[in-house]
């Protein structure tokens, strides 16, 4: 029997996140979702956060882009060709995701057609070979936490110990002039197989461990095994209902201030094992030597974003790009944490949320799509891609990604 609805089915043994069969009258392509289906997934990338459709390996990327910009009501229609019409809408991080100086800038690159789609990956691909849609050929380059964290793993620790780490934790966004994205799709179109593991050893847990479990309940606790290339989620919901009341209160009515053009601000500097925040060293170049800015584009915003469907309060921080925290006291005066002590409050906040059990690692499956409420959840990028599968054979990977600049800013509804 054809199904004529979507189905929604939780994921199992999951800490959130569902999958997605979708009705037999769009012919697998969701960007054709009546206004009734969509509004049933629309409920469940905010209910469930991560919401994963198979069989997507060969929808277009114009399909990618209709269905990433359906979430968004405010962002405006592109001009048409005489340059009449909408203001148009723009990828995530604008312009500034190709700038010489930005951490972003390896990270892929635009499909022409489609400039709000960005093909990631690791490897050559051939023209014509699926999802190189750009008439030339392709070298990807998978991030790689060797290049961002302060103290990488070693070469033995990464390929005698298949070792890997959170690269970033973050959130899709520009975070200066652009509102963040409401949701990321992000379409597995070549990917490795998934008998290829690597495994996140938790590097604090020394500090953290407790001295009356069995050493097999001690190492669950402080390590994940994934497979290569994983995607990991954490839900800003339950990071925020981790947190203790008097935390709760700090994030409640505490503002994040970023840095101008911030992924240009943190180029010299080095992430923390963790992926959460930045090592404070004092290599941020200094805000007169980044490229023009205006002090009404800075984005502050606050810590906490209500979820719209669930009514939820998320803790969505990005720990990386912050410059300030301003937090008002019970006698309404504000206080201002510096660069520093802003990352390790931050750090304090985020950590217990990366516990094992709380992410999601998606595990990539070809022809996976994935959209996610980038507004309600963290992310990660994981695995190293350094010649351990078949001499670097089964390694090839090309994903496409769309995210698309908000005309409105994530908020706090409170009573």
């Amino acid at each position: 029997m054809h199904r004529d609805s979507l189905v929604v089915t939780p994921l199992n043994e999951a800490p959130f996140g569902c999958s997605v069969s979708l009705p037999s009258y769009c012919k697998n392509d969701p960007a054709y979702l009546n206004n009734e289906d969509f509004s049933a997934l629309y409920d469940a990338v905010h209910k469930y956060l991560v919401v994963v459709i198979p069989d997507q390996a060969e929808l277009t990327p114009k399909s990618q882009y209709i269905l990433t910009k359906r979430f968004d009501p405010t962002i405006p229609e592109q001009p048409n060709e005489d340059g009449t019409g909408g203001a148009g809408a723009a990828y995530g991080h604008g312009k500034e995701f190709r700038h010489t100086q930005s951490v972003l800038r390896k990270d892929g690159c635009s499909v022409k057609s489609q400039p709000q789609v960005q093909i990631l990956g690791q490897g050559h691909f051939k023209v014509g070979e699926p999802g190189n849609e750009n008439d030339e050929a392709l070298n990807l380059t998978h991030p790689s936490h060797t290049t961002f964290h302060h103290s990488p793993l070693t070469n033995e620790q990464i390929k005698e110990g298949k070792q890997t780490r959170f690269y970033r934790w973050h959130i899709d966004s520009a975070l200066y002039d652009l509102s963040p994205p409401v949701v990321t799709s992000l379409l597995g179109i070549k990917v490795p197989p998934t008998t290829h593991y690597q495994t996140i050893k938790y590097e604090d847990e020394g500090e953290a461990a407790g001295g009356s479990e069995s050493e097999s309940e001690s190492k669950s606790k402080f390590e994940l095994k994934l497979t290569q290339g994983a995607t990991c989620f954490v839900s800003g919901a339950q990071a925020f209902q981790g947190l203790s009341n008097e935390d709760k209160e700090f994030v409640l009515n505490t503002i994040v201030e970023y840095a101008p053009h911030p992924y240009i601000f943190i180029s010299s500097a080095k992430a923390t094992s963790d992926g959460l925040t930045m090592v404070s060293e004092d290599k941020e170049l200094k805000l007169d030597e980044l490229p023009p800015w205006e002090a009404s584009k800075v984005k502050k915003l606050p810590m906490v974003w209500t979820n719209p469907v669930t009514k939820e309060d998320h803790l969505q921080v990005h720990g990386c790009c912050l410059y300030k925290l301003h937090t008002k006291n019970e006698d309404g005066s504000i206080k201002t944490l510096d660069l520093k002590e802003s990352r390790e409050k931050v750090h304090k906040l985020m950590r217990p949320a990366i516990a094992p059990e709380r992410v999601l690692a998606h595990s990539w499956k070809q022809g996976d799509l994935v959209l996610f409420f980038n507004r309600g959840v963290w992310h990660s990028v994981t695995g190293e891609f350094k010649g351990l599968g078949n001499n670097g054979a089964d390694e090839r990977r090309l994903m496409h990604q769309c995210n698309i600049a908000s005309f409105k800013d994530p908020a706090i509804l409170h009573n």
